[in-house]
């Protein structure tokens, strides 16, 4: 797989976050802040279910933008905000296109979105080294 150049869109990265996987990353990360996976501290929030930690979606970031790239890739920087929460029981898709590349770097800007419609994160900025001898279009 070469490096994309900049204008590339990346594949998109779709997962749906149902309870057990929200339990399995709290149990991943030991992140058991109880908004994140119990039904009834969501409730007591006034949230009508478990929201999705804030790592997971930036964890999914990263997988997109992985996915997309030269094995042997790595993050070096990212940033982001989000603009609504992830609830359990939704499906999130990143996408994402390269927005800069050069000197063994590419430069993704991303999204997400749910399938209730909602966009979480906007102009989500991932910065990727590119493994040796891969450079950058």
């Amino acid at each position: 797989m070469s490096a994309p150049s900049v204008g590339t869109e990346l594949p998109p990265f779709t997962r749906h976050l149902d309870s057990v996987t929200l339990v399995a990353y709290a149990g991943a990360t030991w992140d058991w802040y109880a908004t994140h996976h119990d039904a009834d501290a969501a409730a007591e929030a006034g949230l009508p279910s478990p929201i999705v930690d804030g790592q997971q979606l930036g964890a999914m970031l990263a997988a997109q933008a992985l996915a997309g790239l030269p094995p042997g890739s790595w993050p070096t920087r990212m940033a982001f905000r989000f603009s609504a929460m992830v609830f359990a029981g939704e499906t999130a898709t990143v996408t994402g296109t390269v927005t800069a590349a050069g000197d063994g770097l590419v430069t993704i800007t991303q999204q997400i979105t749910t399938d209730a419609g909602t966009v979480a994160i906007r102009g989500a900025e991932t910065v990727v080294r590119l493994p040796a001898g891969e450079g950058a279009a």
